[in-house]
């Protein structure tokens, strides 16, 4: 009697690592993680803009899977281009190929990037769990850009400084914050609440 053999996993091909090289976990500063970063990376400058006029903000994260999962969520919801201020490169995998295909700026200050938003016709809101105005009630026009913290350090000084409006998520639980991807993927629902699903029943 012959055992069948192990079925293998299947191959993702975000997960490609470098010729030559062997497979090792996908962390911040492995050869192979630069390697796909920036593969991923040169991919979206070919991307076309998302279909929905609003934008995300990443506001000096750390370069992590964080940063790779709004990536994935910013392709499920649509988004028009993700706007990177001072964040280094990040192994793109937790991405699911969304790196890829959301177009990418890099900035090095807030200042500069707010700047060339705002001449563009985008409105920016800071997500805050210490905001004054609750996310579900704020108006959101149609060009809308969201600014996310640090995980932990939170927004910069510079984004705090810029008097733009904060929202906050509504919490009801002993913790005052959430995780910075879920935070991304809650607004930009709110969003398409807003302005693509008034008025009918489900998306």
């Amino acid at each position: 009697m012959s055992l069948m053999p192990r079925p293998l996993p299947p191959a993702d091909p975000d997960r490609l690592i470098a010729p030559g090289t062997v497979p090792r976990r996908g962390v911040a500063g492995d050869a192979n993680a630069l390697w796909r970063y920036e593969r991923h990376r040169r991919r979206a400058l070919l991307a076309p803009p998302g279909p929905h006029p609003v934008v995300l903000v990443l506001d000096r994260l750390r370069p992590d899977y964080n940063v790779a999962k709004i990536y994935r969520s910013a392709h499920a919801f649509g988004v028009r281009e993700v706007h990177q201020i001072a964040i280094g490169p990040f192994d793109p995998a937790p991405a699911k190929g969304g790196f890829k295909h959301v177009p990418s700026r890099y900035w090095e200050d807030f200042a500069s990037c707010h700047a060339a938003l705002a001449a563009e016709g985008f409105q920016l809101f800071l997500l805050d769990s210490a905001g004054e105005t609750p996310l579900p009630a704020a108006r959101l026009p149609e060009r809308t850009a969201f600014v996310l913290g640090h995980e932990l350090k939170g927004l910069s000084e510079e984004a705090r400084a810029s008097g733009l409006m904060r929202l906050r998520i509504p919490q009801f639980g002993p913790l005052d914050s959430i995780n910075v991807t879920v935070a991304a993927s809650i607004a930009l629902y709110e969003w398409l609440r807003q302005h693509r699903f008034a008025g009918v029943n489900g998306p």
